[in-house]
């Protein structure tokens, strides 16, 4: 007989389950990779240390320096006003001495020109002209240059007179040709002023010639009062009046 195979059981079919992926995971950096950034922290915070203490220490050598070159300028500055002060001093006192040696130089060329030309005052004594026969004369030193200065308290005639013209003018008194006055005046006369209260003259031709002198009159009675002197002032040659 044949044997019965069994009936091989039912598989029961199941349905597939519904796929579901699996809930991604995140991603975590390893720790090698966190130990990088955190040594690539420490070397940038490092170099910034480093880079900050590098300026700081180039302020600080700046700072220095400015001050040095500061102490120094204020130094320079010193000396050079103390220079400009004494160089203003040196200044003034060249100024000083310069007026000094100004002054010196003029009072020896004063001097030197006075031993060289002495000035003598020779007549200066107040006198009376009592009248047109009387007169008042003096010489006129050769050599000098005669400084004929003289007032009066009235009208009186002056004149220069060679020795010659003297004596004729003597001869007209003496003849009966006029008084004293007149005859002194108008018998030749180098120079003359006439009916004057004043004479101011410098007469330079005694400088060379002893062959002059000067005369006062008047018609009234008058006060004369000189201020005659004499420059020692001899000329190079003889003047013309003494040929």
């Amino acid at each position: 007989m044949d044997q019965l195979t069994a009936p091989a059981e039912t598989e029961t079919l199941l349905a597939p389950e519904p796929y579901s992926p699996a809930p991604a995971r995140t991603s975590r950096p390893s720790a090698w990779i966190s130990m990088f950034h955190t040594r690539e922290r420490r070397w940038w915070t490092m170099a910034l240390s480093a880079a900050l203490l590098i300026t700081v220490f180039g302020i600080g050598v700046l700072y220095v320096d400015d001050t040095n070159n500061q102490a120094a300028v204020r130094s320079l500055t010193t000396q050079n006003e103390s220079l400009t002060g004494r160089n203003q001093i040196l200044n003034d006192r060249l100024t000083t001495t310069q007026t000094n040696l100004t002054a010196t130089l003029g009072e020896l060329a004063k001097t030197k020109a006075d031993l060289e030309h002495p000035h003598l005052t020779i007549w200066n004594v107040a006198q009376q002209l009592k009248g047109s026969s009387w007169y008042l004369a003096g010489g006129v030193p050769d050599t000098f240059t005669y400084h004929l200065h003289a007032t009066s308290t009235g009208p009186i005639s002056v004149s220069i007179l060679t020795l010659e013209q003297w004596a004729k003018a003597i001869g007209c008194i003496d003849s009966g040709g006029g008084s004293t006055h007149w005859c002194m005046h108008h018998s030749g006369a180098v120079m003359s002023w006439l009916s004057v209260t004043a004479v101011d003259y410098d007469f330079h031709q005694g400088e060379g010639c002893a062959d002059y002198l000067t005369v006062f009159t008047s018609a009234t009675t008058v006060t004369v009062t000189p201020n005659v002197s004499v420059t020692y002032n001899p000329a190079s040659s003889a003047t013309g009046a003494c040929a």
